[in-house]
């Protein structure tokens, strides 16, 4: 009785089954194929290895993919199997037992905006967990997955950007002049990144000089409403956090915070840095219009004023619901998930106004309401057959504060007194984006016990 109580149940060394790495993923309990191991094991793993590609390009989590992998290959009836991601590097090792192990791996080296494309992806991973594909059907379907058009052309796409900035900018607290401002900003940093894009420019340089553009055009617009000809009634500083708003990296640090969680500390590592050069550049294109604005003699700008927004509360509310359905067609996001994160996104707006008027905080505010994004954008995602990352993300964009960022870097680039102030105010930003980040993981793996149910369609298979 002793020794039970002090040793433990099973020896301290023994090794996992891979498979219990399902366990609370969306692709729990697969169904094994009764015949065993397929014969031609490579055709399996380089349709896992498609996959998982195809999810990086997608804008997928490294768990998430990881998680794929190793449920179409426990379907299929694969043992044995050992799956390492690190960064955009994905292998795979076979190895069964007396016979000549198999490994392959595929390097992701582009990635693109398309949420429906992985929607679907995911479902067709639900569907093989759930026996009701075989292999050759799969990759099939997944060709047709990787072929299949986005479901926005690019003009919508362009469009959709301009009136988001028009929406959130509104919502900000600018009015209708510094709307159509952003409006016309964005559509024109659309074309210039088309335009670098078709020229090889790094990416880089292209985020640097969108920055530069939305601020340069909305430091314009301010010198010519100093003039004593023209009242334009402009505020720059909120014309161009609604225009930078787009370049932040969102996806990708959800993704790290979620990846650094989940044990991926060397993909949660490059996704940082590359998340963090972007936000560079965009601090690099505002640093350098705001310096060249200042040399020809552009008037101090007003930075220190209180932004809210100048319309009712119901309108403010309606503006951003405007701003949420548009940046998901930028997203490329499903169109039956575009009315969800709408609703979701106002309901994460409205706990966020709860939770300021209790009195949490400014900087806890956005967590609160990036938590409560998180776990229902969870619930509803996997209900309607997708992952969480495609109705969060667009979700959470309006709570990223792209105000403080351009006051942080008025003070620091123009010299201003209180250079010190800058500098608090680009770490406070920081801190804000990764609050943000850390609460859609931290609501996605609170809503996991409530979606038991929703995994692999379970419900279905309890029934069979």
């Amino acid at each position: 009785m002793l020794r039970r109580l002090v040793q433990g149940e099973t020896p301290p060394t023994q090794a996992m089954s891979i498979v219990e790495r399902l366990a609370g993923s969306p692709y729990a309990n697969p169904r094994v194929r009764s015949g065993g191991p397929d014969a031609s094991a490579r055709k399996t793993l380089d349709l896992a290895l498609s996959m998982a590609e195809t999810m990086f390009r997608y804008g997928a989590g490294a768990l998430e993919v990881e998680t794929a992998m190793i449920a179409v290959t426990a379907a299929y009836g694969l043992d044995n199997i050992e799956v390492d991601i690190t960064n955009q590097s994905v292998l795979l090792n076979y190895s069964p037992k007396d016979q000549t192990p198999i490994t392959v791996m595929r390097v992701v080296r582009s990635w693109t905006n398309n949420y429906a494309g992985l929607a679907l992806v995911h479902r067709l991973v639900t569907d093989i967990v759930d026996g009701n594909v075989s292999r050759p059907e799969a990759a099939q379907q997944l060709n047709a997955i990787v072929h299949q058009p986005k479901p926005f052309p690019r003009w919508a796409v362009t469009f959709s950007a301009g009136l988001f900035a028009a929406a959130i900018v509104a919502f900000i607290g600018s009015g209708p002049l510094g709307s159509a401002v952003a409006f016309f900003s964005t559509i024109l940093v659309s074309l210039l990144q088309r335009l670098l894009g078709r020229w090889r420019v790094p990416d880089f340089f292209t985020t640097a000089a969108s920055g530069f553009l939305v601020t340069a055009l909305a430091m314009l617009f301010w010198a010519l409403d100093a003039t004593d000809s023209l009242d334009l009634n402009i505020a720059p500083g909120i014309v161009v956090a609604g225009g930078i708003l787009l370049l932040l990296p969102t996806g990708r640090l959800v993704s790290a915070v979620q990846d650094a969680i989940n044990g991926f500390p060397v993909t949660a590592a490059g996704r940082f840095l590359s998340a963090f050069l972007t936000f560079a550049a965009i601090v690099a294109g505002i640093a350098v219009a705001l310096v060249m604005g200042a040399l020809v003699g552009m008037p101090r700008l007003e930075v220190t004023e209180v932004a809210s927004s100048q319309y009712p509360f119901a309108v403010t509310v309606l503006i951003l619901a405007v701003a949420l359905a548009t940046i998901s067609i930028t997203e490329q996001s499903p169109m039956n998930l575009i009315l969800p994160t709408v609703l979701i996104g106002v309901g994460g707006f409205l706990v966020g106004s709860l939770s300021e008027a209790v009195g949490v905080g400014p900087r806890l505010t956005p967590a609160v309401a990036a938590i409560a994004i998180g776990m229902a954008a969870r619930i509803v995602a996997l209900r309607m057959g997708a992952p969480q990352l495609v109705i969060a993300v667009p979700a959470v964009l309006f709570l990223f504060p792209g105000l403080s960022i351009f006051r942080s870097m008025y003070g620091l680039s123009i010299g201003l007194d209180d250079v010190s102030g800058g500098v608090i105010g680009l770490f406070n930003a920081l801190t804000v984006i990764l609050a943000i980040a850390g609460g859609v993981v931290f609501g996605d793996n609170l809503a996991r016990p409530l979606t038991r149910n929703l995994n692999g369609n379970d419900r279905r298979n309890r029934r069979r």
